[in-house]
């Protein structure tokens, strides 16, 4: 198998965590679990780097149009950068934006995406944009959201948090792995068990229970209160915060709720997020 396997997910449902879980699986002979080598292994489909090439006009002049027209050679790029499988993060929701797709299905092997109740995704996404949950939640009810272009990564098409998970999961296919977040949290062994297999790797018990300790909440947690995390943005005061489940039962109030669960009601309800 060559090309291209996403790393995909709305902001804030367990991306970086996933990454992390792979990177001690794959690197576990190097004993390599720093959150900061994790590009070692993977690599971001928004990065500027990879764009440079195809991109003719200064960096300040870039349109949407402009690097959404450059998209297509920059993923192929990816694909080519290594002679078998690349892992590549991604936030965007699967669509065509500008007439090109942001999802480039001829260097595509296959794609793991990862879904979080929305309920709690609000909460974590405002402490990462550093705004308030109401600020959160407008972002992610909002239909055709793009993050603009920044010094470090062009524009994404993030959508409203129901487009993207429709977007990426509404079609069943054997080169799609879906992965619930707290399903991660609930029962790690045999959910990173199934990721494992789906991409034909085989560790052993030991292996696999290694990389999830190494991966988990607190080590997490722990390495980026002593190194740093080169990806936290400024806006947040650190990037992994609290690693739970169900938190808005406690944080958010009856309008919040209702605010998120009105137009995200069909997903919601396909993954079980659906509060009785």
């Amino acid at each position: 198998m060559g090309g291209i396997v996403w790393l995909a997910s709305y902001p804030k449902s367990g991306n970086t965590w996933t990454r992390h879980f792979l990177h001690s699986l794959i690197r576990s002979r190097e004993r390599s679990h720093d959150i900061n080598r994790m590009k070692s292994l993977t690599t971001g489909d928004s990065a500027r780097a990879w764009y440079l090439p195809f991109i003719q006009k200064p960096e300040g002049e870039w349109t949407e149009e402009i690097i959404s027209a450059a998209r297509p050679q920059a993923l192929r790029n990816i694909a080519a950068s290594t002679d078998g499988i690349v892992f590549v993060k991604t936030h965007c929701a699967m669509v065509r934006h500008h007439g090109t797709p942001t999802i480039e299905p001829s260097v595509t092997a296959a794609a793991i995406y990862i879904v979080r109740n929305p309920l709690d995704v609000a909460i974590s996404f405002a402490a990462f944009m550093g705004a308030d949950v109401d600020a959160a939640i407008t972002a992610m009810n909002r239909v055709g959201a793009c993050v603009p272009t920044s010094e470090r990564a062009v524009y994404q098409y993030y959508g409203s948090w129901g487009e993207h998970v429709e977007s990426w999961t509404r079609r069943s296919a054997p080169q799609l792995h879906v992965m619930r977040y707290e399903d991660m949290l609930e029962k790690p062994l045999e959910t990173f068990g199934a990721l494992a297999t789906f991409l034909r790797i085989l560790p052993t018990r030991q292996e696999l229970e290694e990389a999830i300790e190494a991966s988990s909440f607190d080590k997490l947690k722990e390495q980026e209160d002593e190194f740093g995390f080169a990806e936290k943005p400024e806006s947040a005061e650190r990037f992994f915060r609290s690693g739970t489940s169900d938190q808005w039962r406690d944080v958010l109030t009856p309008k919040q709720i209702d605010a998120i669960v009105g137009p995200n009601r069909a997903q919601m309800e396909r993954f079980g997020y659906w509060p009785a």
